[in-house]
């Protein structure tokens, strides 16, 4: 695999934009990212302040915004350029971080199209809490923006991209840590992002191997999933295809003192969603190698978490599986013995990332029954309907122990902070309702034979199928689950949206906070 070498990211001190000569600084570009108007902001000094002027003297709209990126010849500023983006006011009181994330990859990009191998980037933030991590947002989305493909990247055709970019007001610390959260957040787009062959269940546990070497990261591949068997009848019909079949990484990091917390994570690794037996028709099958992002993001915030060193535990379980079509498809109507023995009803195949996540937080549970205060994820590109209901947000529902502990509040506010945001959910009696057994023959039901966009609490009624048929229901291990559904790609296209490398910035914020 050509592997991903991003940029890197090098902090540089405000005070240095305010000499009379930015010449001597390493860079070859500066991209200014600030509210509009930009004429008003007082920070601005020296030779930036002077270029500035000049620009808005030849073209007034520079001040109102928000504009696309300009560029700009300026000999006193690095590399002769400066690349202004004027974000618009920010004073409206739904204004957020990713305005700045949306205005800084557009300008890092802007720059190095226009010959830049090592921009500055210098973001005026609104102030505010909503602003807080803005240096940090601004930094992630500009290495973010550096990143290409792996089919481009194997076929070299992917675009030239920056050696290095710099960030105003970030130390050296900040820097590596940000770094780290970037080098997740590129394993999380690979995986994500990736053809259905080039990314098959098997490659991926490959690039797991490869990508933590040398982190400390356990990396364990189990091939025979008989002991999954939901997910070893979603991967029924690819079982006569060898690249194609499934396997389960656990992904273990641990920290070199005792932890006193430990995270739990399953993520969904669908690598292509037929549907199953309930095919999916009219080009809805169009995208589906994305429905592995809960994978994705796993994967990638285990490698950030052990780039960091965090003081927690971390364990990962990635279930890989291809849900193809054919003589041996599983059908709705079968009652299969869940991991956790609980008998599950299939009511639709196309419900079936819901039965890869139960059976692995059935092991997950297990994990945590070992461990010192355990929290329990589940990640998936679950469903459409958490589109439908919240747009282009993370849907999180958690279970009662998780809304005691505060976690489902504190994802909110690591979340609106670090630019992934999340609309939360609880569950209600009707989902559980809606799953209940209708007959002796089975303990629970997947799913309805409706696609969950057509469904009503579409999102929310999986939760129930997940507690109970992973065995969590009754537990008092706090269980949070994240549709990530209406964010893994933007744009929302799902066949040639840009992988978002999403929740992995929030869930690593997470990794350095009390869980209550």
């Amino acid at each position: 695999m050509s592997s991903y070498d991003p940029p890197l990211l090098l902090g540089q001190p405000e005070e240095a934009l305010a000499q009379s000569s930015l010449e001597g600084l390493p860079f070859d570009a500066l991209v200014l990212v600030a509210p509009s108007p930009i004429s008003t902001r007082a920070t601005l000094t020296g030779p930036v302040a002077a270029a500035l002027a000049c620009a808005l003297k030849a073209d007034a709209g520079l001040d109102r915004g928000p504009r696309p990126p300009a560029v700009i010849a300026a000999p006193a500023l690095p590399g002769g350029r400066l690349v202004v983006v004027p974000m618009g006011p920010l004073g409206e009181d739904t204004d957020d971080v990713r305005s700045v994330a949306e205005a800084v990859a557009a300008g890092t990009s802007r720059a190095v199209d226009a010959g830049a191998t090592r921009p500055l980037v210098w973001v005026q933030a609104p102030s505010g809490p909503r602003f807080a991590r803005a240096r940090e947002v601004a930094a992630l989305a500009a290495l973010g923006s550096q990143w290409a493909p792996v089919e481009a990247r194997e076929a070299g055709k992917a675009p030239r991209t920056a050696e290095a970019v710099g960030m105003v007001g970030l130390d050296e610390a900040r820097a590596r840590s940000l770094s780290a959260i970037d080098h997740g957040r590129a394993l999380c787009r690979d995986i994500a992002g990736t053809e259905p062959e080039r990314m098959a269940p098997r490659r991926i546990a490959e690039l797991c191997e490869i990508a933590f070497r040398g982190t400390g990261v356990e990396v364990e591949v189990e091939h025979d999933v008989s002991g999954y068997p939901l997910l070893a009848a979603v991967a029924r019909a690819s079982m006569g295809v060898e690249r194609h079949r499934p396997c389960v990484v656990r992904l273990s990091y641990t920290p070199e003192a005792p932890a006193s917390r430990t995270l739990v994570l399953v993520g969904k690794g669908v690598t292509y969603d037929t549907g199953g037996a309930d095919l999916k028709t009219d080009g809805h099958m169009a995208g589906m190698s994305r429905d592995k992002g809960g994978a994705g993001a796993v994967a990638g915030l285990v490698l950030a978490a052990s780039l960091l060193k965090v003081p927690v535990r971390v364990v990962g379980l990635l279930g890989l599986v291809r849900n193809s079509v054919g003589d041996e498809s599983f059908v709705s109507d079968e009652i299969i013995r869940a991991r956790s023995g609980v008998r599950v009803r299939i009511g639709n195949t196309d419900a079936e990332g819901r039965l890869v996540l139960a059976d692995l937080l059935a092991e997950a549970k297990t994990i945590a029954e070992r461990a010192p205060s355990p929290t329990l994820f589940s990640v998936a590109t679950l469903t459409g309907h958490v589109y439908r209901a919240f747009g282009p947000y993370v849907g999180a529902i958690g279970n009662g122990p998780a809304q005691r502990a505060g976690t489902l509040e504190l994802l909110d506010r690591l979340g609106e902070a670090w630019g992934e945001p999340v609309e939360r959910s609880r569950p209600r009696r009707e989902d559980y309702s809606f799953v209940a057994p209708r007959s002796s023959a089975e303990d629970v039901v997947s799913s309805n034979r409706l696609a969950s966009v057509n469904t009503p609490r579409g999102h929310q009624f999986p939760f129930a199928f997940l507690d109970i048929a992973s065995g969590l229901r009754g537990e008092r291990i706090p269980f949070v689950h994240l549709d990530i559904g209406g964010v893994v790609v933007d744009p929302p296209d799902w066949q040639f949206g840009r992988p978002t490398g999403s929740p992995v910035a929030m869930l690593t914020a997470l990794l350095g906070q009390p869980t209550e």
